[in-house]
């Protein structure tokens, strides 16, 4: 098969699991990086800048999820949890916390690649849907190309899920979007586990981030029995 462009780091401890991934994977055509514990992932993380990262959760030294804070804090790279651990509150811990999928073990090889290509799917079409590279209005200036978003002149870090839903909605500006659109628009027909509440939780989220009082805010509107509306400032 030929070679794709796209490389993927999978941090995971169990050696065998690793080297499954790296075999099905590479057949898929993929670049493949691995790493065995967090410390390690890191390193391999900011030495190789992947296009998209699988992580286990009970990892030694550092867990997945302090792995997802820590990328972060620095990158929107796609995320994929492949765990043994699916009890709910670890899956929604996962995607809470700026992961882009879950995926409980033990899995087939056809499913990984299969929510491999879904979220890269979601990443490169909300790339390529960006009509202009940068909103601005007298509060928020967004640079969808580079991810970078500022509030009031001060930057602003968001993760992936919060980005994509600040980009729904300042791209139907004044428009109400209800919970369904947004779900169609940030979280896409192929996630996992995204309920009508994961719309709440994030407008929460968001408003922390953006808002001078999230309890009386602005931007972002509540439009009961509706949905949500950004309004552009135009202070």
């Amino acid at each position: 098969m030929t070679e794709k462009s796209t490389s993927i780091l999978a941090i995971e401890d169990d050696s065998e699991i690793r080297g499954i991934l790296e075999v099905r994977l590479e057949a898929e055509g993929y670049r493949v990086e691995t790493a065995g514990c967090g410390k390690s992932g890191l390193r391999r993380f900011f030495d190789t800048k992947p296009d998209l990262v699988l992580l286990d959760v009970g990892l030694p030294e550092i867990d997945g999820f302090e792995i997802l804070n820590r990328i972060r804090e620095l990158s929107s790279t796609p995320v994929i949890f492949i765990s043994a651990r699916g009890e709910e509150e670890d899956r929604v811990r996962g995607l809470s916390g700026g992961g882009d999928d879950y995926l409980v073990k033990p899995f087939g090889g056809r499913e990984l690649v299969a929510r491999i290509e879904a979220v890269l799917r979601r990443v490169n079409s909300s790339s390529e849907n960006s009509d202009d590279e940068i909103y601005e209005d007298s509060r928020i200036k967004i640079n969808f190309s580079s991810h970078d978003v500022s509030v009031d002149g001060s930057p602003v870090f968001l993760t992936a899920y919060e980005f994509r839903l600040l980009k729904a909605l300042v791209g139907h500006p004044n428009q109400v979007l209800s919970h369904n659109q947004l779900l169609d628009l940030v979280w896409g027909t192929d996630a996992i586990e995204a309920a009508l509440s994961s719309v709440r939780l994030y407008i929460g989220y968001l408003r922390n981030k953006v808002e001078h009082d999230k309890q009386q805010p602005t931007l972002i509107e509540t439009i009961r029995g509706f949905g949500y509306r950004y309004r552009p400032s135009k202070d």
